[in-house]
C-alpha cells in the first residue's frame, strides 16, 4: 500500500466506494466521474503504478476478470459495445498512479472520442519493429 494513494485507500476500505466485486487481488467499483452509465474501475489491491510493474499472475487474472465484469455490466445497462482502457503514466492520461482498468460501456462514439493515427512512414516502420524485437530478448 502506498500512502496518499486514493486507490489504495479505497481498496483497503478507508475511502468509501460503490463496490461491485472484490477478491484478494482486486476490487471493482463504480467510477464517480463516469464516461457512460456503468463505467467501472478494476483496481489491484497491491500498489503497482503501471502495467509494467504488475506481476504477470495478477495481469493474467485482470483480463479474465475484466471480461466477466464487462459482460455483467453490459447486461445490466443494456449495451453491447465497450472499451477496456489502461492508461500508463501521465502522458497517457493516467491520473492516479496505481494500476487500474476502466470498463466503459458505450452508447456512442462521442463518449470516448478516439481518433485514428496518421499513416506510418513505411521506410521507418521496419526499423522501429526491429528495435522492439531486440528489446523482447
Amino acid at each position: 500500500m502506498s500512502e496518499k494513494c486514493v486507490f489504495c485507500e479505497i481498496a483497503h476500505g478507508r475511502i468509501p466506494s460503490i463496490r461491485v466485486y472484490e477478491d484478494a487481488d482486486f476490487i471493482a467499483f463504480m467510477d464517480i466521474n463516469p464516461i457512460s452509465e456503468g463505467h467501472l474501475l478494476l483496481v489491484t489491491r497491491g500498489h503497482y503504478p503501471k502495467t509494467t510493474d504488475v506481476p504477470d499472475a495478477i495481469l493474467d487474472k485482470a483480463l479474465t476478470l475484466a471480461k466477466k465484469l464487462a459482460a455483467a455490466t453490459l447486461l445490466s445497462v443494456g449495451r453491447e459495445d465497450f472499451n477496456l482502457v489502461v492508461n500508463n503514466g501521465p502522458l497517457a492520461g493516467q491520473l492516479v498512479k496505481h494500476w487500474h482498468m476502466h470498463i466503459i460501456p458505450r452508447r456512442s462514439k462521442d463518449e470516448l472520442p478516439l481518433k485514428q493515427g496518421a499513416p506510418a512512414d513505411l521506410t521507418r516502420l521496419p526499423f522501429v519493429a526491429e528495435r522492439v524485437r531486440e528489446n523482447l530478448r
